[in-house]
């Protein structure tokens, strides 16, 4: 009998199928090294832009720059980025004192100076001084710029709504909604107003091609392609980053040029295509299996499964805390519509409201996903009852998971995802 594996905490747990089920991947995606020398390669996608000139031929004596970066929950290395922006914006001839660098945090809570200074590191720091701000998407100092042609309010930070020039840092990573991150994402949500951020998320949130990698016709994307370009979003690097944090490669540009480009590439390190829809999904978090990067792969399963369909989820929930605001409404009555529509008329929990939308949002996603699929979360860290709570079967070991499947599927077409956390699946 053929032997298979997943990923738990980056040890190989084995297990066996049942004879007459077929298994239609068990392909694993195999780590992917960052480049020898992660400055070379920024400076090597600055020399050579796609769509664009050089950033300091864009860049005119006498502008007011604003400098976009994500924030601390993205792997993205600033520290390393932004000194070269900020050289070639130099050689243009506008010195530091003419750049505010914005963090885009989104929805998330305003970071404080030494956050700041944790994510752009002393060199930034020391040459931007009071020039280096978060935005704030409660400030009543953000600025109405427009409306996306399918009438989404564009709200954005007062720095970057009145500078002569927008610029950006960020990654580009497959994402479950936008179909990838990165591009003109680091305006919206990163730098809107938390109104902007709910109007455009809450409603294109369940649209079935707002989905990962997917781009043409995916109304979430596009919208946000909309914002950015109504903001002047004129320059964007991207970088593609592994597990490490080590840069794997960086693209520069035109903002939708490079992103495309950028996107093509990571879908050519992460896509897994499958010959059709799985009845079985066996999924492991790795290597996202920390907190709410955990349910990552729980999605991705959710897009190649067949309703009414199991998926088996195994990530070890060592640091689960986090994920605990999400389970308690998780057990409620509420359907997954119930909810979605509860956060369109922007009645928020008062408990969630301190939380980022993309946060608040997994609640819809995981009601969802109870509704449509028999979700067995095989889990050591977290205990039974809160695991039903989730309205999901738990287990502690994956063969016991298999077996409670086989019982009910005597049959099945399998798909095995390896290291779930990093993999984009498809039906070919």
């Amino acid at each position: 009998m053929e032997e298979h594996y997943v990923l738990c905490e980056g040890e190989k747990l084995c297990f066996s199928l049942p004879p007459q089920w077929k298994v239609l991947t068990a392909e694993d995606k195999p780590f992917i090294a960052g480049v020898k020398d992660s400055l070379v390669e920024v400076n090597r996608a600055l020399d050579n832009p796609i769509g664009s000139p050089k950033l300091e031929e864009i860049a005119k004596p006498g502008m007011e720059v604003a400098l976009l970066f994500d924030d601390l929950q993205r792997p993205t290395p600033v520290n390393l980025v932004m000194p070269e922006m900020l050289n070639r914006l130099n050689r243009a001839g506008i010195p530091d004192n003419r750049v505010w660098a914005v963090c885009a945090i989104g929805t998330h809570p305003v970071y404080s100076r030494e956050e700041l200074e944790r994510k752009v590191g002393p060199e930034v720091s020391s040459r931007l001084k009071e020039r280096l701000v978060s935005h704030d998407p409660y400030s009543p100092e953000n600025v109405v710029i427009g409306r996306t042609h399918r009438g989404t309010l564009v709200e954005i930070n007062p720095y970057v709504a009145f500078a002569d020039l927008v610029i950006a840092v960020g990654e580009c990573m497959p994402h479950p909604c936008a179909g990838f991150g990165g591009g003109f994402k680091i305006v919206l949500p990163g730098v809107a107003s938390y109104r902007s951020v709910a109007e455009h998320h809450f409603t294109w949130m369940r649209h079935r091609k707002s989905r990962v990698n997917i781009l043409d016709g995916n109304p979430w994307y596009e919208e946000i392609v909309d914002a950015g370009q109504i903001a002047r979003l004129s320059f964007k690097l991207d970088c593609i980053i592994n597990e490490k944090r080590e840069i794997i490669r960086t693209f520069a540009g035109e903002p939708f040029a490079e992103h495309r480009a950028a996107s093509e590439y990571a879908s050519s390190l992460y896509y897994v295509p499958l010959p059709k829809i799985a009845d079985v999904t066996i999924i492991a978090a790795y290597p996202l299996e920390i907190g709410v990067q955990a349910t990552k792969a729980l999605t991705m399963a959710g897009f190649c499964t067949r309703a009414g369909g199991t998926i088996i989820w195994v990530a070890p929930q060592k640091e689960s805390g986090p994920l605990m605001p999400l389970v308690r409404h998780m057990s409620s009555s509420e359907t997954a519509s119930d909810f979605h529509r509860r956060l369109i008329r922007g009645d928020i929990p008062e408990d969630l409201t301190s939380y980022g939308i993309s946060f608040i949002m997994q609640i819809v996603f995981f009601k969802e996903l109870a509704e449509k699929f028999n979700v067995i979360h095989v889990t050591e860290g977290l205990p039974s009852e809160v695991v039903r709570m989730m309205k999901f079967t738990h287990t502690t070991n994956l063969p016991e998971a298999i077996d409670i499947v086989a019982r009910k599927e005597p049959q099945a077409d399998v798909a095995i995802f390896p290291s779930g956390g990093n993999i984009i699946p498809g039906i070919v």
